[in-house]
């Protein structure tokens, strides 16, 4: 069977170099409701070829597109989409953003997939930590909601919404006000250069954990362990990464950014790329706690719902 491009074999364990910036390149242009048939022109423009060699056509960009595992995860028996135990070169909200374009495309009259600013641990609910996921009203309108638990326990109380434009443009004054600040680049630019350092040692982990799991594997097969210590093993080291490659994902996307010499933030912020604006709002933002209105159909942030809480910069850069 043929690697999945983007990964190195066929396990999966380990994504291939340089094949991931390209693929979220194309994911991004996906987004960006360019069509498979263009992201296809584009790539064999800049020279990438499947992992066979082929160049890119509109049914191989699909098929890529469609399967979980770029996002490092899998469908379960009831169709569900679970982690599949291996890294991924592209966010679950991106992936399921593909889904939403896919149905878009096969939906005449379909909303066009929506590119959340505050998914992906960008927001939080305020009653139970759950992290915001993006989720259309019954009128389609993009929003952000906490999950109900599902039938396997996964999810939080369900019982925040808010419209997404609200949101994102709240919090977008606030973070714009920030960069206006005296001082506040320079300290962005160390505070990045202590991440980038962060985003070495977090690879070095991940490398670590993955050649521990290869040896654990070495060990098993020369009958130097039993069954049940590389299970345990296993378990412990998949725990590990789960935790970790979150935090490389969140930390990458911080450190590759740049205001550049952006005079007027305002005008920068409404036209910048959703990826420029989400790294500079982590970087900027530790948690962003969202409560329940005070009643249905609020089109206003009343005075405590939306939480910001901000990171110390200062103590960033300083390790």
């Amino acid at each position: 069977m043929p690697r999945l491009y983007g990964f190195d074999d066929a396990s999966r364990r380990r994504l291939r170099d340089d094949e991931v910036g390209p693929l979220r390149q194309m994911v991004s242009r996906a987004l960006s409701n360019q069509s498979n048939q263009d992201v296809a022109v584009w790539a064999n423009g800049e020279g990438y070829r499947g992992t066979l060699g082929g160049e890119w056509k509109d049914a191989s960009v699909g098929r890529l597109f469609r399967n979980p595992a770029i996002a490092g995860l899998r469908y379960d028996d009831d169709g569900e989409l679970v982690d599949a135990g291996h890294p991924g070169a592209i966010t679950r909200e991106e992936f399921e953003a593909l889904l939403e374009r896919e149905k878009a495309r096969s939906t005449k009259d379909a909303e066009p997939a929506y590119d959340y600013l505050l998914t992906g641990g960008g927001s939080t609910c305020g009653k139970c930590t759950q992290d915001l996921g993006g989720a259309r009203t019954n009128a389609g309108t993009p929003g952000y909601r906490c999950r109900p638990k599902d039938k396997n326990g996964h999810g939080g109380c369900g019982e925040v919404r808010i419209d997404a434009e609200l949101l994102e443009d709240h919090v977008g004054e606030y973070v714009v006000a920030e960069l206006l600040k005296p001082g506040i680049r320079a300290q962005i630019a160390k505070a990045q250069a202590a991440v980038r350092k962060q985003v070495e040692r977090l690879k070095r982990d991940v490398e670590d954990l993955e050649g521990r799991q290869s040896e654990l594997g070495r060990l098993y097969g020369n009958r130097e362990i039993s069954s049940e210590a590389l299970v345990a093993g296993e378990r412990e080291i998949a725990a590990n990464l789960k935790h970790i490659r979150p935090r490389l994902r969140y930390a990458e996307q911080m450190a590759n950014f740049s205001l550049g010499h952006a005079k007027d933030l305002v005008k920068w912020w409404n036209s910048a790329p959703t990826a420029s604006k989400r790294a500079i709002t982590l970087l900027l933002l530790e948690k962003i706690e969202v409560f329940p209105a005070s009643a249905r159909g609020v089109r206003t942030i009343e005075p405590g719902r939306v939480v910001l809480h901000w990171r110390k910069l200062s103590s960033m850069s300083g390790g």
